[in-house]
């Protein structure tokens, strides 16, 4: 059934209810009754609807107080309120408590129609807006699956085949690899990307709330159960549901979960009413899955749902010809935010950058440069600006100081680099200590994309962004 045409129609007066919900039911809407703001309180907290449109006038429950309930567990529903004690006053207190609309009787069928649209239509937009804003974020996150070594550019590869059809898959690889981006990114490139893509820890669910998380619960359903609540299984039906951690679901999360998978539908909490879903499964494990078969810590027959494809993801000490596409487009995009004074790293920052090894991959890599960028008060993130742990792996490492093969233009540009770094990005030591002058200096930065290409008078240090 199609939800954004569902609407409940509140009144304690019989015939003004059945006659209202003729109309509304001639306009295409699919119309639910509630003889009274109980009922309606009843309904609300065992389904969503588009739109309430309830009388004032009732009692033990009025109508102010079914708009009140709607605002705090329903807040996307637009409710219209409907009175023959049509007062100025009443209006202002019904907009005050976030009525969308007031309607006096005898009511215009016509009027009714039309506000019932223009409801049904916001609540539309409120949820288009919502997972629009939300995709949006989500493509600028997936912005830093950068890569360019082998290993990636296969992983990339492998998404694009799969990403069209609805087949399950499994991400495998350590935590802070990107094992989301992958995720989303198979679901952004998918004839489900206008859908929701809905992401579940599977870690951060303690066995006592799963089946309300997965399946959703009505009011009621158990003790906290104050409010009506859609699952996350429902949430991401005709979209992507994305189970990071799958490894550490408890076994009978496992049965749970299979069973819907299975089925493809499930049943809230506390409700025998079977809802069809119809959804693309992704996991996601740092664990090793088969392994944990083996130890009899995961169901087998879950496995083989879920690992219609395997996508391995490589560490970030395998790929470190990745590090510097990374670290610059992290240093971009946390400058840009921060308005900060960083715009470059020096060539031995960058070195010890690709030397370290990276436990926490590349989670960990964006850390560092945030708080690189956060930090720093000139143009260049130097050395002495990495964490500890970085600098003393640059500091061990016998070969540090040797300087990478390349061009005479590189070693040039290091050098250049190097002396700027020492200098705090003040030009005219530099220039005096490269031998050479600013307008030279400036020659070379701007070759190498840094600075202006002419000096200005009082102009000592690199230019920074505005503060």
């Amino acid at each position: 059934m199609d939800n954004e045409r569902r609407i409940l129609l509140v009144d304690d007066d019989k015939r003004n209810l059945e006659m209202l919900s003729e109309a509304l039911s001639l306009a295409g809407f699919h119309v639910e009754l509630a003889a009274g703001g109980e009922e309606a309180l009843s309904r609300g907290g065992s389904q969503d609807y588009a739109a309430v449109l309830s009388d004032i006038q009732m009692a033990p429950v009025s109508g102010m107080d079914v708009l009140d309930s709607f605002r705090k567990t329903s807040p996307d529903t637009p409710v219209v309120l409907l009175t023959a004690f049509g007062s100025v006053d009443t209006a202002i207190q019904a907009m005050k408590h976030g009525a969308f609309d007031y309607i006096t009787k005898p009511i215009n069928l016509k009027e009714l129609v039309l506000v019932a649209s223009r409801a049904v239509e916001h609540y539309r937009l409120v949820r288009e807006n919502r997972h629009l804003q939300s995709a949006f974020n989500e493509r600028l996150r997936a912005a830093s699956l950068i890569g360019q070594s082998r290993n990636m550019v296969e992983v990339f590869k492998l998404v694009g085949k799969v990403a069209s059809g609805r087949t399950s898959v499994l991400i495998h690889g350590e935590s802070g690899t990107g094992k989301e981006l992958i995720a989303r990114a198979i679901h952004d490139n998918s004839p489900r990307a206008a859908r929701s893509f809905v992401a579940v820890n599977c870690s951060a669910i303690p066995d006592s709330l799963i089946e309300s998380e997965l399946f959703g619960h009505i009011k009621g359903a158990f003790t906290d159960a104050y409010s009506f609540r859609r699952g996350l299984l429902e949430e991401a039906s005709g979209g992507t549901f994305f189970l990071d951690e799958v490894g550490d679901l408890s076994q009978a999360g496992q049965a749970k979960l299979l069973r819907a998978l299975q089925e493809r539908e499930i049943r809230r909490v506390g409700s025998n009413e079977p809802i069809t879903v119809d959804l693309r499964v992704i996991a996601a494990s740092r664990r090793n899955l088969q392994q944990l078969v083996t130890a009899g810590q995961f169901r087998e027959d879950l496995l083989y749902r879920l690992n219609t494809v395997t996508i391995a993801l490589p560490p970030l000490r395998e790929r470190p010809e990745d590090i510097p596409l990374l670290a610059e487009f992290f240093l971009a995009k946390y400058g840009a935010e921060k308005n900060a004074a960083a715009t470059s790293l020096s060539p031995c920052a960058m070195q010890a950058l690709v030397r370290y090894t990276w436990p926490g991959n590349v989670r960990e890599l964006e850390h560092v440069i945030e708080r690189a960028v956060a930090l720093a008060t000139h143009t260049i993130l130097s050395v002495d600006d990495l964490p500890p742990e970085i600098r003393e792996k640059r500091n061990r490492d016998p070969d540090h100081k040797r300087v990478l093969p390349g061009t005479l233009s590189a070693l040039q540009r290091e050098r250049v680099f190097t002396v700027l770094e020492s200098t705090h990005g003040n030009k005219e030591q530099a220039a005096r200590l490269l031998g050479i002058s600013r307008r030279t200096l400036y020659r070379l930065l701007d070759r190498y994309g840094l600075g202006k290409s002419q000096p200005h008078a009082n102009s000592e240090t690199f230019d920074r962004a505005p503060s």
